[in-house]
């Protein structure tokens, strides 16, 4: 049995590649696994995602996977599908009948996952957008109001207590939720450019104290 620090969990969905890329660059290692062990033994665990709820959780349930993510306690950091993950459900649209369903997700975070209220904006919200309020929780270190980051998504949190960053696409949602160990990225850090792999370096150099005193400090 092989250990590692960072791990990307294999959630079956696409993306892997370019988190595990993004995260080398930088400098630190990591490995892509669904082995539940090696998962809960490393120091720092990314969720990834692109596609659906339904899929994703799916794959999760299939590889046997929920549990263990649900009882991870050390720092756990999604992007876009992966933050919606974290959620208690996700409503995504049935292409079938043209109806909506309710995904059940990990419930890590009390919140759920909506059709993004766009308000005749094109969807998805594709593109760079700037985070509207940041709040200064240590994944944001050195990111600031308005700096830019690179969205992909047409469901969205509502802003709630667990948000800890906003963002503005005809409606304001959130961009960024957290709850003790788990925080959620809505954009996509490895396509921010330099201010995504500064959230990505804050995470994997991030202190579990820190999110400790985070929540002394709520």
């Amino acid at each position: 049995m092989t250990s590692a620090k960072n791990v990307i969990v294999d959630t079956g969905c696409a993306n892997l590649s370019s988190v595990k890329f993004a995260v080398e660059r930088l400098g630190f290692e990591v490995t892509i696994t669904d082995d539940i062990t090696i998962i809960q033994q490393a120091e720092k665990v990314i969720f990834p995602g692109v596609g659906s709820a339904k899929h994703a959780m799916k794959n999760i349930k299939a590889k046997n996977l929920e549990a263990a993510l649900q009882g991870l306690t050390q720092p756990v950091l999604g992007f876009c599908l992966g933050m919606q993950l974290m959620t208690e459900s996700s409503t995504e649209g049935n292409n079938d009948d043209n109806t909506s369903h309710i995904v059940p997700c990990l419930n890590l975070i009390p919140t759920n996952v909506e059709p993004l209220k766009a308000q005749g904006n094109r969807l998805p919200h594709m593109g760079w957008n700037t985070l509207t309020q940041v709040s200064n929780h240590p994944i944001f270190k050195g990111i600031s109001e308005g700096d830019y980051f690179y969205f992909v998504h047409s469901f969205a949190a509502p802003i709630s207590e667990y948000t800890i960053a906003s963002c503005e696409y005809g409606s304001t949602f959130s961009a960024a939720i957290a709850k003790d160990n788990f925080i959620g990225c809505q954009f996509h850090p490895e396509r921010s450019s330099a201010l995504g792999s500064k959230i990505i370096q804050n995470f994997l150099e991030l202190d579990s104290t820190e999110l400790n005193q985070e929540l002394v400090n709520l």
